[in-house]
C-alpha cells in the first residue's frame, strides 16, 4: 500500500493489497475526504465511528464524541421540534434522508450544511446504523448571497438610473417648457406697464431656467442617451471648468459603439462622482482623464495635481465618494486602483472587461 500523508493521495500497491484489510482499506479512504464529515451512526442514533473530516467540520474529538447521540450536532430549536428523530425516520423508511440547514459546531458556532443519511442493513434486512455524509457549504452559501446582493444592487442602480433619466426629461420637458411660457408672459405684461422696463424679471426666470437645466443634466444629461458617452463626458468636463475653474484634460480613444446604456451611465457616474471629489477635497489646478480601450476591455484613469493624501485615509469608511466609484467598478466586473500621497496629488485606475461594457442590467420589477 502507498500512503502520503502530507499530499492527501493514497493507493495500493498490487504486490502487498492483500496484506491490508477491507475494514483499513475503507478507513483510509474515508480519511482522505477531509473536506466530508463521513462518519457511522448506530440505529440508535448514537455515533459509532468518527474521520478527519468529521473531527475538521465538526470540532470533536473521536474521544469526545464517539457513543453520543448525533443530535448534539443541531441547533437548539431543531432539537425541540425533533429533527434528528424525524431525520432518522424518513431515512430509514425510503432508505435516504437529504436536507440542508444549520448545524452547531463543538465551539458553539454554527454552519451551514449539507447533509445526506442513509440507512444501512445486514445481510438479514435488518437495520443496523446509519451513514451521514455532512459538507460546510457555509462559504459557498455567502458566496451565493454576495452574488446575489450584487445582482440586486446592480438592477437597483438601474432602477435609479431609469428613475433620474424620466425626472430629467420632466424636468426639462415640462417645468422647462412652463418656466419659458412664464418669461413670455412678463415681458408682455411688463411692457404693457412699465414700458422700457429693465427686464429684471426676466433675468430671473433665465436664472431659474439655468439652474433647472444644469439640475436636470446632473440627474441624466440629455446627451448621454442622445449623442453617447464621448459627448456626455466632454459637455460634464466643460461644465466642470466653468463652475470651479479647475481645468480638465479629457483623452478619449475608445469605441463606445457596443456600450450599454447602463454601462455608458455607469461610466460617466465614475467619471463625475470623481470630478466631485477633486472639486471638494484635492486644491487641484488640472485634472487628466484618459479612458482607451482594447481587445481585452477598457481602462479609465483620472488623476489631479491637487494636494493627495495618504492611501489609507482615503479609502477609510466614511469615503462614500470612493466607496461609490468602486461599487460602480464592481458592477461592471472590474477593478479600481487608487495611488495618492500628500503633496504627490490623486490618482484612480479603473480597469473593465469588455464583458462588463456590454453588461445590460434589467431593473426589478
Amino acid at each position: 500500500m502507498i500512503l502520503d500523508w502530507n499530499s492527501g493521495k493514497f493507493g495500493f500497491n498490487a504486490a502487498n493489497d492483500s496484506d491490508v484489510p477491507v475494514e483499513d482499506r475503507y478507513q483510509l479512504l474515508i480519511d482522505a475526504v477531509p473536506d466530508y464529515a463521513i462518519f457511522m451512526l448506530d440505529d440508535a442514533g448514537r455515533v459509532a465511528s468518527w474521520n478527519s473530516g468529521v473531527q475538521k467540520i465538526k470540532g470533536y474529538t473521536p474521544e469526545e464524541i464517539i457513543g453520543r447521540h448525533f443530535s448534539i450536532f443541531y441547533t437548539p430549536e431543531d432539537v425541540a421540534a425533533d429533527k434528528p428523530g424525524r431525520e432518522l425516520a424518513l431515512a430509514t423508511a425510503p432508505g435516504r434522508a437529504e436536507d440542508r440547514g444549520w448545524r452547531v459546531r463543538r465551539d458553539g458556532s454554527r454552519f451551514w450544511a449539507d447533509v445526506t443519511i442513509t440507512a444501512v442493513y445486514d445481510s438479514s434486512g435488518a437495520l443496523v446504523g446509519f451513514a451521514k455524509i455532512t459538507r460546510d457549504m457555509t462559504e459557498r452559501m455567502r458566496l451565493a448571497e454576495l452574488e446575489h446582493a450584487n445582482e440586486l444592487s446592480t438592477q437597483m442602480q438601474a432602477a435609479r438610473e431609469d428613475e433620474q433619466r424620466r425626472i430629467a426629461r420632466e424636468l426639462h420637458d415640462d417645468l422647462g417648457q412652463q418656466l419659458t411660457a412664464l418669461k413670455m408672459g412678463v415681458a408682455a405684461l411688463e411692457q404693457q406697464i412699465v414700458p422700457g422696463a429693465t427686464n429684471a424679471p426676466q433675468r430671473q426666470i433665465d436664472n431659474m431656467l439655468a439652474s433647472l437645466r444644469r439640475i436636470a443634466a446632473d440627474l441624466r444629461p440629455p446627451m448621454l442617451d442622445d449623442l453617447g458617452l464621448g459627448a456626455a463626458l466632454e459637455w460634464l468636463t466643460d461644465d466642470f471648468t466653468q463652475r470651479f475653474h479647475v481645468k480638465v484634460a479629457l483623452r478619449l480613444a475608445v469605441d463606445d459603439s457596443a456600450v450599454t446604456p447602463f454601462a455608458s451611465a455607469t461610466i460617466y457616474r465614475i467619471v463625475q462622482e470623481a470630478l466631485t471629489n477633486v472639486a471638494r477635497h484635492a486644491q487641484a489646478s488640472e485634472v487628466t482623464i484618459d479612458m482607451s480601450n482594447d481587445a481585452h476591455g477598457w481602462r479609465l484613469g483620472i488623476e489631479d495635481n491637487g494636494r493627495g493624501t495618504l492611501v489609507e485615509e482615503a479609502c477609510a469608511p466614511g469615503s462614500l465618494g470612493l466607496l461609490g466609484m468602486r461599487e460602480r467598478v464592481r458592477q461592471l466586473r472590474g477593478t479600481l486602483t487608487i495611488d495618492s500621497a500628500p503633496g504627490m496629488g490623486f490618482r484612480i485606475v479603473a480597469h473593465i472587461p469588455l464583458g462588463g461594457i456590454r453588461l445590460a442590467a434589467t431593473s426589478p420589477d
